[in-house]
């Protein structure tokens, strides 16, 4: 028979085991600050690094660019798992099968960012970002039987203000800058480059439009097929990448041109180097901020996680004003500070709609001891 010095022994390394499971106990080396600001530097470097690379006045290889990016992903996935730091699952065709509309989803997120990005600031494209947290919550409500709270809807509406904001803000910039109204006379030339530049605004919109729409189709579909497949986050990665490499080559030989003289446009011989490195740079770049994504939430929480991701994007939008020299008025600073606090309010939101969904499962519970035998 165990003596009760054992069982109390046994009950304190449980008791210690739901601590450290449940992040109660956290010592130094899974301290959460780390794993915050490698989250937050990483998710900045993936987006100047993108900006920078598509910003090119020739640069029209998107495509080829994806295609490298996957291919250093899945290098560096690869290396890290040998490394034994990382494990998942070995490729197998039959969930190759099943993965890939989700790789190709992947894909037409991944494209539909980067052109959006190569006409529009960050600024803005980080504003407009935050619609598709909209769209995502409704696709919930339809498919999984999802919620919108009041508290949510609020912040709904104030991403959506920030984003009328931001356009505004960034048309208005745009058509004060040109010849044709910031000078003193009208010539057809003038107007000519007016007009181009609302035409480059038109199609960054459209870009941003159908990013937000394939961003949420992306995560709503991926959301029903690792219910199917059992996949991890590690797992989702290596298949995503992996599967997109011969996608993205294949609509690069078909679409794009790679004459001498294209690739001489797109990678000039003075920054040929740099760009390539800045490119293999964005594709690791992918593997750090799903790693740091996982170990921030492993460290935090889910709700710390989405605090972190809503007070990230007030750096992220001022790296494009540092870095590129987005426009710093009233308007895009207005912009980015109403998208800043409805992401404040959306993670509130969140976290208050999950202690209730919890006190709710609490509630019932019958306990042992009410239960009739």
């Amino acid at each position: 028979m165990a003596s009760p010095n054992g069982k109390n022994e046994e009950r304190d390394a449980a008791e210690l085991k739901k601590a450290i499971a449940t992040g109660a106990a956290k010592d130094l080396a899974t301290s959460a600050v780390p794993s915050v600001v490698c989250y937050c530097v990483a998710s900045i470097l993936m987006t100047v690094v993108n900006k920078f690379v598509v910003s090119g006045a020739n640069f029209s290889m998107t495509f080829l660019l994806l295609c490298i990016q996957s291919t250093v992903c899945v290098g560096c996935v690869l290396l890290v798992k040998k490394t034994g730091i990382i494990s998942f699952r070995n490729f197998d065709a039959q969930d190759a099968k099943n993965w890939f509309p989700i790789s190709f989803l992947l894909v037409s997120v991944i494209y539909t960012g980067s052109k959006s990005l190569q006409y529009l600031s960050i600024p803005v494209y980080t504003i407009f970002k935050n619609l598709t947290i909209i769209l995502i919550a409704y696709g919930e409500v339809i498919w999984f039987g999802g919620r919108v709270t009041a508290l949510t809807f609020i912040s709904f509406i104030f991403m959506v203000i920030s984003s009328v904001i931001a356009a505004w803000s960034d048309i208005t910039t745009v058509v004060s800058s040109t010849p044709a109204v910031a000078g003193t006379g009208i010539s057809f030339s003038s107007m000519e480059a007016l007009t181009g530049a609302v035409r480059g605004l038109n199609v960054g919109y459209f870009w941003m439009m159908s990013n937000c729409l394939v961003s949420a189709t992306y995560v709503l579909a991926m959301r029903k097929r690792i219910k199917v497949t059992g996949f991890s986050d590690w797992d989702t990665m290596f298949y995503n990448n992996l599967l997109s490499i011969p996608v993205l080559a294949v609509f690069s030989l078909i679409a794009e041109d790679w004459s001498t003289e294209n690739l001489t446009r797109n990678f000039p011989p003075e920054t040929r180097n740099f760009l390539l490195l800045a490119i293999a740079f964005s594709g690791a770049a992918a593997v750090g901020i799903s790693y740091t994504t996982a170990w921030c939430i492993r460290t935090t929480s889910s709700t710390t996680y989405s605090m972190v991701g809503a007070l990230n994007k007030l750096p992220v939008a001022a790296s494009g004003m540092l870095f590129f020299g987005d426009a710093v008025t009233v308007g895009s600073v207005s912009a980015v500070g109403v998208g800043f606090f409805a992401g404040i309010v959306y993670a509130i939101a969140k976290n208050n709609q999950k202690k209730a969904e919890s006190r709710m499962q609490a509630d019932s519970i019958i306990p042992l001891t009410n239960r009739k035998p």
